[in-house]
């Protein structure tokens, strides 16, 4: 029997803050995450902040329902029905340029936004080529949502992640690809710190000082199971250096620390899988007679030429290094897709999380990838369990997304799991239904070093066009 592992979270080194939350619940997929963000919104008496990479408000975030309005519409109505209500929209400044959201309405402004008490401004204060990754909703600091997806296009879509769906498409009516994607909401002395991040950031970008609020009512969905009650949540940051201030690592560190700390297995999704420091580690993991099943579902298909050439190979060779290092069977990488006409539709992979054996799960705005180190502004929430109860949920919330994407139900997963005793072999023995996981092959002579260019578009720090004087 194997002795107690030491905890993974610490203050201080791989996260800023641990504080109970009331509550905390997983929402998967955009659909899940924008009906629960309505209900909530609708509840907002004091204070919205929106931090986020990306912002539309063209885009609703109830398609399915006939007379929703547009977001920017139904912020508006919102401050105009509540006489105290301040919204708050802090969006990265090269969003503009670089984000699929309409650019010229962050430039200019809109109507909906002509009113004193909302303020949409864009985050200039961030290095060269640096990005304000955070994806974060606040409300009147009672209730906060982390995670992969922004305010934006291309970010809606249900758990069936059909090829094609009438309701996927962007305000211009132009559909896109099934995506899947996971965000966090939490309650209580939890939703307070994150609260406390997004008013710094907007402290920092705006020069202006965001009263705390109190508020007394109840917030959360009145329809929604909490996944955790009374349980402590890591607040995880990572931030570049940038006039003066510090880097912080958090985010990465605790990548390092939780996978460096897994016994029996390591689930993964990510947008983004190509960080040599993950690499190194996961090479070492598999290099031991025993040691953890590692399952990571990465993307197929990438947004651009660029990308899919830097992010993209780079992805595909840290996988390659990791299949030659699989002496003993214990890794799989796999991408998701639908089947259309007996053709296979990828699915975007756009969702950021890390379960660790049953004890330990993240959820956040971070990538495997250098930009992730300390470049990008990112937020992470952390849970770390030690009672069976809540290991229970964290088994039930890998089981889910295991479920998702094989087209199946998780009490299946879970008894072929149990039949099994192993992640890869429940995932092969699942195999193809109408969604499937098809496993990344072995791609022969593919080199495994990072591919030309990454140090200028995947740069783990900000760079200096001149050289910083020495003390």
């Amino acid at each position: 029997m194997q002795p107690p592992r030491r905890p993974i979270l610490k203050e201080g080194h791989n996260c800023w803050r641990i504080a109970r939350a009331q509550r905390a619940a997983v929402l998967i997929d955009g659909a899940h995450y924008y009906a629960q963000l309505a209900k909530v919104l609708r509840r907002a008496r004091k204070s919205i902040i929106i931090v986020g990479w990306d912002f539309d408000a063209g885009i609703r975030l109830l398609p399915d329902q006939p007379d929703s309005p547009k977001l920017g519409d139904f912020l508006r109505a919102l401050v105009e029905e509540n006489p105290q209500l301040h919204v708050r929209v802090l969006i990265w400044s090269v969003a503009v340029l670089h984000a699929p959201g309409a650019p010229l309405p962050l430039l200019l402004g809109s109507e909906w936004e002509k009113h004193p008490r909302i303020q949409v401004r864009l985050d200039r204060e961030h290095p060269l080529y640096g990005a304000h990754h955070q994806k974060v909703v606040c409300v009147d600091d009672t209730v906060a949502f982390v995670g992969g997806m922004d305010l934006t296009i291309r970010r809606w879509d249900t758990t069936e992640h059909q090829a094609t769906h009438e309701l996927r498409k962007g305000p211009d009516g132009v559909p896109y690809p099934p995506v899947h994607d996971v965000q966090m909401l939490v309650e209580g002395e939890t939703a307070l710190l994150v609260a406390a991040v997004a008013r710094e950031r907007w402290r920092r970008a705006i020069q202006e000082d965001i009263p705390p609020v109190t508020a007394v009512h109840d917030l959360w969905p009145g329809d929604l199971q909490p996944d955790f009650t009374d349980t402590d949540v890591a607040v995880v940051r990572t931030l570049a250096s940038w006039r003066g201030l510090p880097e912080v690592t958090e985010g990465m560190t605790l990548a390092l620390d939780a996978l460096g700390a897994a016994r029996r297995s390591i689930y993964m999704e990510a947008q983004y899988f190509s960080a040599p420091r993950v690499g190194n580690l996961l090479t070492e993991l598999l290099s031991r007679p025993e040691g953890p099943e590692i399952v990571v579902i990465v993307r197929k298909v990438f947004t651009s030429k660029m990308e899919s050439f830097v992010m993209g190979g780079n992805q595909w060779r840290l996988v390659q290094r990791l299949l030659r290092a699989d002496r003993h069977g214990r890794f799989g990488a796999y991408y998701p897709v639908v089947q259309q006409e007996g053709k296979d539709c990828p699915i975007t992979v756009h969702s950021k999380i890390i379960i660790v054996d049953d004890d330990f799960v993240r959820v956040g705005s971070s990538n495997i990838n250098n930009r992730s180190t300390a470049l990008d502004t990112e937020l992470d929430l952390a849970v770390e369990v030690e009672d069976d109860a809540r290991r229970r949920t964290i088994v039930a919330l890998r089981e889910k997304l295991i479920a998702e994407h094989l087209d199946s139900k998780p009490q299946t997963v879970r008894a072929t799991f149990e039949a099994e005793g192993s992640l890869l072999r429940t995932i092969e023995k699942l195999s193809c239904n109408g969604r499937c996981l098809r496993k990344v092959a072995d791609m022969g002579d593919l080199p495994t070093k990072p591919v030309f260019g990454t140090w200028l578009l995947d740069p783990k720090r900000p760079f200096f066009l001149f050289p910083r004087k020495k003390d």
